[in-house]
């Protein structure tokens, strides 16, 4: 019962937001170790698993707040600077548009506990990811991969 109610929760959060302005701006971060494994999130309050991020606030800059968002998420050090990658929009959400930035070392500096927003963390060989990671996780991950390969323009 309380997860359903952190989802919909969670649901009625991104409706405001979307009613409430014209447009989103939101970052992600392609983060792995010295292996070479992804580090991922799933979220308490909706399904899947996803790189992490989440929305630039006002005043900040996007690399500030994918900076944040990775210590937020999964007290995440970028022991090398982050670099943008690509912009995408996207359609499911509305109005929203999404930064993703890679960072090819990072460094956990101690474990993400389960709390209200995180409900488990982990680092991921790219191609043994855990079931349940989202589409468009992914095909993100895919495409850093396949160098060359271009891009399409939604998330």
């Amino acid at each position: 019962m309380k997860a359903l109610a952190q989802r919909l929760l969670g649901r009625g959060l991104r409706r405001w937001a979307l009613l409430s302005r014209p447009m989103t701006l939101g970052v992600r971060l392609h983060a792995t170790d010295e292996a070479g494994r992804v580090f991922l999130v799933r979220h308490a309050y909706r399904e899947g698993w996803y790189l992490p991020g989440g929305a630039v606030d006002p005043g900040e800059s996007a690399l500030t707040a994918v900076c944040r968002e990775a210590e937020e998420e999964g007290h995440l050090v970028c022991e090398t600077a982050p670099r943008l990658v690509a912009a995408f929009y996207n359609r499911r959400e509305g109005r929203d548009h999404v930064l993703l930035y890679r960072c090819d070392r990072v460094r956990q500096t101690r474990p993400r506990l389960p709390d209200r927003e995180i409900a488990e963390t982990g680092f991921f060989a790219p191609d043994a990811l855990p079931e349940g990671t989202t589409p468009a996780t992914r095909r993100r991950i895919e495409e850093d991969f396949q160098l060359g390969v271009p891009r399409p323009e939604d998330w």
